[in-house]
């Protein structure tokens, strides 16, 4: 409109939180400027935005829950702000008036929907709405399935659960297992003793533990059978008890293979089911349990299941745009049986 102002002023009283808000080098206000192509103009304690009605609005939205959330005294990285960017203004905590756990709970359910999984380190929320509904179902349902494709923060969301319901008192151990399945390459015969053989198979389970938990509580409980990391071939003839597991990379599952993990489920256990439809390894012609556990399951009491797409990844923006591009050559088909078209590689 004629006269109509191109600028959005936010006044942030607090000066000593706006180097944070803004972060190192600007880099917070450089993250929002580019997600939203907006300009970003520090005028003392006020900045200025500059760009689309819609495009600022959004900007002023992100920013003043970031400001928000430094003013309760808890710190802003670019995982926050790309969860702003994602939510926008949710309503402000109010410990005396919100409903659900009590405080001294790890998991905290906001006024405005915000959830957080407390744990040693580190406190995890999530940055999407299809994260945000896989954390509620991960605490409310004994048996979930997370499918999507990489990148969407299945696991890691899974294992922070996990942390912090063994942390509570919730259950008495953690089980982390995933598929021996070669990605492709051939590794050949592999030196050292089974654990050294597996280990590396195991990896991305161990990063995401070291990173919500001290080295030495990890290896402690490791050494105390609290913790067990295992390939999925060793969960035969188990029944797991009282206990938050995790099936991770599950589409490299056969069907006999997760039909075995599933009914290893024991009471006051939770399970967590996760894998990417569009990245199965197994041989030719050898059918992936997690496509079938899907479709067997999704109707079943008590059973969750959630569905992440491109738009939830949550690693480097230039992950989605390369599933988004997939996506768009092989289409839903393609994700649903793998890349080439076939039941497995």
């Amino acid at each position: 409109m004629p006269g109509a102002s191109s600028e959005t002023l936010l006044d942030f009283p607090d000066n000593s939180l706006l180097a944070p808000l803004c972060g190192a080098f600007d880099r917070h206000l450089a993250q929002v400027e580019q997600a939203l192509t907006v300009q970003i103009l520090r005028r003392g304690n006020v900045l200025a935005i500059h760009g689309e009605a819609g495009a600022r609005t959004l900007a002023a939205e992100a920013l003043s829950a970031l400001y928000l959330r430094l003013e309760q005294g808890r710190p802003v990285e670019p995982g926050d702000v790309d969860a702003a960017l994602r939510f926008g203004a949710e309503s402000p905590p109010d410990p005396a008036a919100a409903p659900g756990p009590p405080r001294e709970n790890q998991l905290e359910m906001f006024a405005g929907g915000k959830l957080e999984i407390r744990t040693r380190k580190k406190t995890v929320e999530p940055r999407t709405a299809a994260q945000r509904d896989y954390v509620r179902a991960l605490f409310d349902r004994e048996l979930v399935f997370g499918v999507g494709p990489a990148g969407t923060g299945k696991t890691y969301l899974a294992v922070a659960v996990g942390v912090s319901m063994w942390l509570e008192g919730r259950v008495d151990r953690i089980i982390l297992s995933r598929p021996a399945v070669e990605a492709g390459e051939r590794l050949g015969f592999l030196p050292g003793d089974m654990k050294e053989k597996i280990d590396p198979y195991m990896q991305p389970l161990y990063d995401s533990l070291n990173d919500l938990l001290p080295p030495g509580q990890v290896q402690k409980a490791m050494l105390d059978k609290k913790i067990e990391i295992a390939p999925l071939a060793f969960m035969r003839g188990r029944t797991l008890s009282n206990a938050f597991i995790v099936l991770d990379e599950a589409q490299n599952a056969t069907e006999m293979q997760m039909k075995m993990f599933l009914t290893r489920l024991g009471e006051g256990s939770r399970m967590s089911i996760n894998g990417d439809l569009s990245q199965v390894d197994l041989p030719r012609g050898v059918r992936s349990g997690l496509d079938q556990a899907v479709r067997l399951l999704a109707d079943v009491k008590g059973v969750g299941m959630t569905r992440f797409k491109a738009a939830d990844v949550v690693r480097h923006p230039m992950v989605q745009r390369i599933i988004e591009a997939y996506d768009a050559e092989y289409g839903d088909e393609g994700r649903r049986e793998g890349i080439d078209g076939r039941p497995g590689r």
